[in-house]
């Protein structure tokens, strides 16, 4: 009788060992999770409007509609687009969790990864939430500002302000290399564009005029705290027989063309240099 009861308190604990192992292993699935691109989630908004339609209420078809709408504006407004995320909890109290994320995405051709960790902190008043250990690896080159602006970023973990300066930096960058693939494509015999699209400067020749180059550099400035702007400016490479000649207006090029970016644009003011220093077909 004895033999019995200790074989059904053996058969007992082997019993809530396993259901304490299968607790935990499912605890820790809970928490790990993979964030589907957003292209992805509009295929399964589609799948979903297929399986429900004429079968579900109108007003889940409303939201699903909405959600599908939210998610096209903001990837359109901010250029940012999420193709991989992973968490997970590394502690959990009553009052605290703390969370690690992995994510990668690009804005616009920038590409971006990030790793942190998420401190969440509860009181009876109120939830706070604190990033610590931050850490961004941006493909922009050799861009020092931006590597500024990164160290900056990681040291004080503040990701809005990060994720709204990408957004402006990314946007200015597609913006630039748009305005060199149309020049490029207008004039294919003067636009040369020695970095490729995505440098940051293009070189103005005139076919018939050997020695002659106007490069026109264009920057993106962003600082320590995530303010964008774009600096442009004009190089002149002049052969001696022409600088003799026409020297007071090669001197006064660069001048002009910064007065000309003021007044009309920066797509305005090179268009119209092209055509002041006699370089168009």
């Amino acid at each position: 009788m004895d033999n019995s009861i200790c074989q059904v308190y053996e058969e007992i604990q082997s019993l809530e060992e396993e259901i304490k192992l299968l607790a935990e292993k499912y605890e820790d699935n809970q928490h790990e999770s993979t964030f589907f691109s957003d292209e992805e989630i509009v295929m399964s908004i589609k799948s979903f409007q297929r399986e429900f339609q004429g079968e579900s209420p109108s007003y889940l078809k409303a939201e699903l509609e909405s959600l599908e709408a939210d998610l096209s504006f903001l990837t359109k407004f901010t250029g940012i687009q999420f193709t991989s995320h992973f968490k997970k909890t590394v502690e959990k109290t009553r009052n605290r969790t703390a969370q690690k994320h992995r994510l990668s995405g690009n804005c616009h051709s920038l590409s971006f990864q990030l790793e942190f960790q998420l401190l969440e902190m509860q009181n009876k008043e109120s939830v706070s939430a604190v990033i610590t250990d931050l850490s961004i690896i941006m493909e922009s080159g050799e861009d020092s500002d931006m590597s500024k602006f990164v160290s900056s970023t990681e040291e004080h973990g503040n990701l809005l302000t990060f994720f709204r300066s990408l957004s402006s930096y990314a946007e200015w960058c597609e913006h630039r290399r748009c305005t060199f693939l149309h020049f490029k494509a207008k004039y294919p015999d003067v636009v040369t564009l020695p970095e490729g699209l995505l440098g940051d400067y293009i070189i103005l020749r005139n076919p018939k005029l050997s020695g002659f180059a106007l490069t026109i550099v264009w920057k993106i400035h962003i600082d320590e705290e995530g303010r964008t702007t774009p600096v442009l400016d004009l190089l002149t490479k002049v052969p001696e027989q022409v600088l003799q000649q026409k020297m007071a207006t090669i001197e006064t090029a660069p001048a002009r063309f910064r007065s000309m970016l003021l007044l009309f644009g920066i797509e305005t003011a090179i268009e119209n240099l092209i055509k002041v220093v006699g370089l168009e077909k």
